[in-house]
């Protein structure tokens, strides 16, 4: 036995296995001792707003995320810590909070004299970058339903623009997805983590409200007065008569233009506005000495300047332009094609293209998630011990039995490898696909020891022949559980798309990586 461990390490499909067991564990990250309490939310006009402080984009890795470690010197351990320290901070006194990215100085004094707190949604930092689901943190999920028959684009259109608008309101950490049910009728499921019910409705049922001021006049209003914003390469883009310029050592500096129509009335309104207006110039470009100030729903979201040529004319065809900034070339023109993104859909807020009813609102309780993952994890220990002792006590081999358990272990992590690398949320359905396909893992580890073993339990004189007859039947049942969970896949549903994802990922790395890697380490054992 001695002599046959090195063995192992030397060959091929062992060696495979474990480089992309690391490269799993890396993309995990695990730090279960991690303390202190993560940014989730940022409410506007709140202390910390005013402060600079923002919620994580939506893309942000959770361990990548702002992490609250001290407030006025006190030590954040956890969530309770976070709200026991903020209930107990007066009113209108300076507060320090210290974050592993930033040092903030805000003033505890909100302008709306019915909210009290400093304005931030935490949660418990996480201690690897698996993204849990709402079933597993907790928050409320939204059914939406369009009130008319509507195709695929504006479904797609509208998912968008909510996701937009909720990012907006400083809510990031959020999935928008839509489905088709067997009658053909679109919805749109929203999930929020961290966020209570009240908060999810009012968001989605006060949205809609967009107007553009000059002063305190108004131009435009969102839905009727926008006719049309161009997103499309020839009339959007980066301003080439501006290329981007680099403003310092760790600083660059782009602009963008794109094109908005607005209805003749709303053309003659701003006009009327501009007309007497006085014109300035900044950075050797002309603009008006005031600049149209965007609201939705009554929150100012930007600034825009406004170009001289259009003063006091009633024109319907307006060029929007603005900038962005990185400290890349790259990442500055990443950064201005973004915020004119942000921009377009803004203007588009105020013209959902379907009207949208709730159809189903619920509260998700975080403790139920906490105690279903304790379960889970309890439950999953056990069964890979009591499949070990039924290989054990069937092959009556150490030599099976444990590169059973190892192999089981080893995809677990692989799937959640993928999953934190992909940024994918891990759900219950999920869950259940990973169960689906460590099952299937157990079945193929039965059928190679079989066919390598035989009848007598002891290595076969034909054995390789053995093996290949053994991943011919393997990769028959991989073929036909894909086969099975593409129809999933295509539903478009969260719950299928989340089972069908893990189950193929699941059983892909299975066939082509952990039960290739089985089959050599139990040769390698058992041979003679």
């Amino acid at each position: 036995m001695e002599g046959r461990i090195p063995k192992i390490f030397k060959n091929t499909r062992v060696i495979i296995l474990l480089v992309i067991l690391f490269l799993a564990l890396v993309a995990i990250s695990p730090m279960p001792w991690r303390k202190g309490v993560v940014i989730v939310a940022v409410e506007k006009d709140s202390p910390s707003w005013n402060a600079g402080m923002r919620g994580p984009s939506p893309d942000t890795r959770p361990m990548s995320r702002e992490r609250i470690i001290e407030i006025n010197g006190e030590k954040i351990n956890d969530i309770n810590d976070y709200y026991r320290i903020e209930s107990g901070i007066p009113e209108n006194v300076t507060v320090v909070v210290k974050t592993n990215k930033n040092v903030y100085f805000l003033k505890n004094a909100w302008r709306n004299p019915n909210k009290k707190g400093l304005g931030i949604i935490v949660t418990n930092a996480p201690t690897s970058n698996i993204r849990k689901g709402l079933e597993l943190v907790g928050g409320t999920r939204v059914l939406l339903k369009p009130k008319e028959r509507v195709d695929k684009d504006q479904v797609m259109a509208a998912v968008d623009i909510i996701r937009q608008r909720l990012n907006v309101y400083g809510l990031s950490d959020i999935s928008v997805t839509y489905t088709q049910s067997s009658t053909g009728d679109y919805y749109i499921l929203l999930e929020v983590p961290g966020a209570t019910e009240e908060q999810v409705r009012e968001l989605v049922s006060s949205q809609g409200k967009f107007e553009a001021k000059i002063g305190n006049k108004t131009v435009f209003t969102g839905g009727k007065d926008i006719t049309y914003v161009c997103r499309i390469s020839e009339c959007a883009g980066l301003d080439m008569n501006a290329p981007c310029t680099q403003i310092n050592t760790n600083e660059w500096a782009c602009r963008f233009r794109f094109r908005v129509d607005i209805s003749p009335e709303a053309a003659n309104r701003q006009a009327n506005i501009t007309k007497d207006l006085a014109i300035i110039t900044q950075n050797g470009r002309e603009y008006l000495n005031e600049t149209i100030d965007l609201y939705l729903d009554d929150e100012l979201v930007d600034k825009l300047n406004i170009g001289a040529e259009l003063r006091g004319n009633p024109t319907t065809s307006v060029t929007i332009s603005g900038a962005g900034s990185g400290r890349t070339q790259q990442e500055a023109i990443r950064n201005t094609l973004n915020e004119m993104k942000r921009l377009q859909t803004i203007l588009l807020t105020g013209s959902l293209p379907v009207s949208l009813e709730i159809m189903q609102i619920s509260q998700i309780n975080p403790l139920l998630g906490e105690q279903f993952l304790s379960n889970i994890m309890l439950v999953g220990i056990i069964a890979i011990i009591i499949v070990a002792i039924i290989m054990f006590v069937r092959y009556r081999k150490l030599e099976i039995s444990i590169p059973a358990i190892i192999t089981m272990i080893s995809e677990v992590i692989l799937i959640l490898g993928f999953a934190a690398m992909i940024n994918w949320r891990l759900d219950i359905a999920g869950i259940a696909g990973i169960l689906i396909a460590i099952g299937s893992g157990v079945d193929d580890q039965i059928v190679i020891s079989d066919e390598v073993l035989g009848k007598t339990f002891t290595l076969a004189r034909n054995w390789k022949e053995r093996i290949k007859k053994a991943f011919f039947i393997v990769f028959g049942s991989y073929l036909t559980t894909v086969a099975a969970m593409i129809p999933l896949w295509s539903a478009g549903a969260s719950l299928l798309r989340g089972f069908a994802l893990t189950t193929i990922v699941g059983v892909s790395f299975g066939v082509f990586i952990t039960r290739p890697a089985f089959a050599a380490v139990v040769e390698t054992l058992l041979k003679e």
